[in-house]
């Protein structure tokens, strides 16, 4: 067996080392670093033992970063409490939910054995801006009697009494949003229940706090400065002042029209979904963990040392790179002569300053200047679902009962394929071009000469089959004696010209003499897939051509081609998951509510940002929030026409007027704990960025929306109700008039 392993450019032996499942991944790598100055003192001082690949490099960095954002979104969160309440102690009092909620959090983690990893921390980071809405919610309640003259008790007992239920209802609302995130089918349930819920358990515990630790607070340290005000209380409370006026005056004209903003809102959900066919649809944001894989194909005839010398070409060009800290690659082996492997290990991206999809489309123009083999790279995904082993990130395979049907079309695919704008670096597994020679022994011939067979495997096993002869015993360690012809005797069938084998009378006999080769073409493999012989296609995206468009053009690239039904076409792996996905993507984006579809798929649009899974997430979490203020508002217009006796049109204006600063807190609160992540730029932003553009984009065109139609919808629902009401009952008869005779 032939091998060539490079490190660096310089001769090596990989040794990859994977972690057990559920073994925490940085802890490993730390206890293998550790054990290294024994493992080299252990061996010879001519071998070197490095470090050529280390993929927790990027999860500690992006883990730091995400650290960071983590701290930005609770400073964010709680200066929005300071700036609409101005108060110290009412800014700490709700502030205060946030590390409780941060702490009971990470004790649910760590009985369900979680780990800190990027989607957990994505979860806690997004929980800082709505942990804080239930004690907000209370904390204002509770001021606003205090305002209106109540001592700190009573009011923290009269507040606390009036909006606990509303509390309640709220974090049951925002929890049940995960549901559907619990109950998602396949890979993408499994990856996205441990996020749903760490953010379930962080709102579940700040709802025990906001109803226990916020109202004792409150009672105790809570007090209303009734004195002189600076200036800058002044400018803010005139600042608040002049907001509920507008909206008081925008929400009369409301209400002066239901009917247009009734209309309003039935054209928000078409252009929902008209907003969801046009947005580009993707399944993972493309990660930029800093590593980058190679396949190299050569031409199927080439031979392992030619192969060699092309894999030291891309090696040397891979290397000399800026971008580019350290290239392992290996060929030979199991895996044939006619493909090799590469691995590349990026510089830190402050260091780069570019992402590693635009190094790959740096080197892809130099590689391409080798004949007779292709490199093709594409950047390691932490995230990957399936899928067979190709050179590139997607696959797409055919199937056919019939082998040469099979051989005859996938060509054909893969050539259009090439022409299609975006989609780069298209390969193929099918191995159809090998050559093969076969030894003709001409046995009449060889008896003639003396020769038998047995001694023609002999002398062939000696010179191509290295065969062992003997061993060389040292002090500490024995090495074999492997017997074998000088390498150019093995680059061709023309060595066999120079092979001797012995007669029965210890003659030497050319075997040119009485055998002759015969060249000619094989499959070098043949795969399967479900007991089918099948053929798969990778190829790479380019930047600006989402996932789905490229679906949807391969599929009607293959109707085009008019393919006999005895050959089938599907997608492999990520693309192949990313079809399952769509049509619970499309029930999820249907049933969430108008307002805040829209506000995010219009947010995705305007950043150019595909609307994948992680933004689908940023989606369902708006449903909690937009309902979480339509109930601030409609519970006390409830509780308004119940025990005020007010009428439907008084108890939702009212309610609206009195609901307008929580709302705004609350809204404001969750939009800029998710800034941090949309804003962000440093190591694994990618998949953190689509979740924080459509909760900031869908918040603030929601807040805009359902301030107005939440009472216009409420009206209305209630005439219906009504009218079912007096549908429902019967009237009671009328007395008729006495007649006389």
């Amino acid at each position: 067996v032939r091998n060539l392993g490079l490190s660096n450019g310089e001769r090596s032996v990989l040794l990859a080392v994977f972690r057990q499942p559920g073994a925490n991944m940085i802890d490993t790598v730390d206890r293998i670093k550790a054990i290294l100055p024994q493992l080299r003192a252990s061996i010879s001082p001519s071998l070197h033992l490095n470090v050529a690949i280390d993929r927790t490099t990027t999860i500690r960095a992006s883990i730091h970063d995400v650290e960071r954002t983590l701290i930005i979104s609770i400073t964010l969160v709680i200066l929005v409490v300071f700036v609409f309440l101005r108060n110290v102690w009412a800014t700490i009092i709700p502030s205060i939910a946030v590390p409780l909620s941060l702490v009971g959090t990470f004790g649910v983690m760590y009985l369900f054995g979680y780990s800190l990893d990027n989607l957990s921390l994505m979860a806690l980071t997004i929980s800082t801006g709505f942990v804080v809405d239930d004690a907000i919610v209370v904390i204002e309640n509770i001021a606003r009697h205090m305002e209106g003259g109540m001592k700190p008790f009573a009011a923290t007992m009269l507040g606390a009494k009036e909006i606990g239920f509303t509390v309640l209802s709220m974090s049951a609302s925002l929890i049940a949003v995960f549901i559907p995130l619990l109950m998602f089918p396949g890979i993408v349930g499994r990856l996205f229940r441990e996020f749903a819920v760490t953010l379930s358990v962080a709102i579940g515990v700040s709802l025990f706090v906001s109803l226990t630790a916020t109202p004792m607070l409150c009672a105790h340290f809570l007090r209303i400065d009734r004195g002189g005000h600076g200036r800058a209380y002044r400018l803010a409370e005139s600042i608040f002042k002049g907001l509920v006026h507008v909206y008081d005056r925008c929400l009369r004209v409301v209400l002066r029209y239901q009917f247009v903003v009734l209309l309003i809102t039935i054209g928000t959900v078409i252009l929902t979904g008209y907003l969801y066919y046009a947005v580009p649809k993707g399944f993972f944001p493309q990660q930029d963990t800093g590593r980058v894989n190679g396949y190299i194909q050569g031409d199927q005839d080439i031979s392992f040392v030619a192969m060699s010398e092309k894999l030291k070409q891309f090696n040397e060009i891979v290397m000399k790179d800026p971008a580019v800290d350290t290239v392992t690659a290996f060929t030979g082996g199991g895996n044939g002569t006619s493909t090799s492997r590469m691995f590349a290990q990026l510089k830190p991206l402050a260091e780069r300053k570019v992402s590693s999809d635009q190094v790959i489309a740096r080197l892809r123009g130099k590689t391409s200047k080798i004949p007779g083999a292709t490199l093709f790279m594409q950047s390691v995904q932490d995230l990957t679902i399936g899928g067979r082993f190709g050179g590139a990130q997607y696959q797409y395979t055919l199937q056919a009962e019939n082998l040469s049907d099979l051989n005859h079309w996938a060509p054909i695919l893969m050539d259009r394929l090439k022409t299609l704008p975006g989609i780069y670096d298209v390969n193929t597994d099918q191995q159809v071009r090998g050559l093969e020679s076969s030894l003709v022994v001409d046995r009449d011939a060889a008896s003639r000469l003396g020769v038998n067979m047995t001694d023609i495997d002999n002398t062939l096993g000696d010179a191509f089959g290295q065969r062992q002869v003997s061993n060389i015993y040292k002090g500490l360690n024995q090495y074999h004696v492997v017997l074998e012809v000088s390498d150019k005797y093995t680059q061709g069938p023309e060595g066999l010209r120079h092979i001797y084998v012995p007669s029965n009378t210890g003659a030497l006999i050319p075997l040119s003499s009485f055998a002759h080769y015969e060249p000619s073409n094989t499959s070098l493999s043949v795969n399967h897939q479900g007991l089918y012989p099948s053929i798969t296609l990778s190829f790479n995206l380019g930047q600006g051509l989402a996932l789905g468009d490229a679906v949807v053009k391969i599929q009607q690239l293959q109707q085009q081609l008019g393919m006999p039904p005895t050959v089938h076409g599907g997608f492999q792996g990520t693309a192949q998951a990313f079809q399952d996905s769509q049509s619970s993507m499309l029930v999820l984006i249907i049933t969430t509510l108008p307002s805040a579809g829209v506000g995010a798929l219009l947010a995705l649009m305007l950043t150019k940002t595909e609307l994948s899974m992680i933004a689908l997430i940023g989606i369902i979490l708006l449903i909690g929030i937009v309902k979480k203020n339509a109930i601030l508002m409609i519970d006390f217009a409830v509780q308004a026409e119940m025990q005020q006796g007010m009428s439907p049109e008084d108890a939702i204006y009212q309610a609206c007027l009195l609901r307008f600063r929580p709302i705004l807190m609350t809204t404001m609160a969750a939009l800029l704990g998710a800034l941090p992540l949309a804003l962000g730029t440093g190591v694994g932003s990618e998949l953190r960025r689509p979740l924080g553009i459509a909760i900031v984009g869908g918040l603030i065109l929601s807040q805009l929306l359902t301030l107005f139609t939440t009472p216009v919808v409420y009206l209305y629902l209630d005439r219906f109700q009504t009218r079912i009401r007096h549908a429902v009952v019967p009237r009671s008869p009328q007395p008729s008039p006495a007649h006389s005779d």
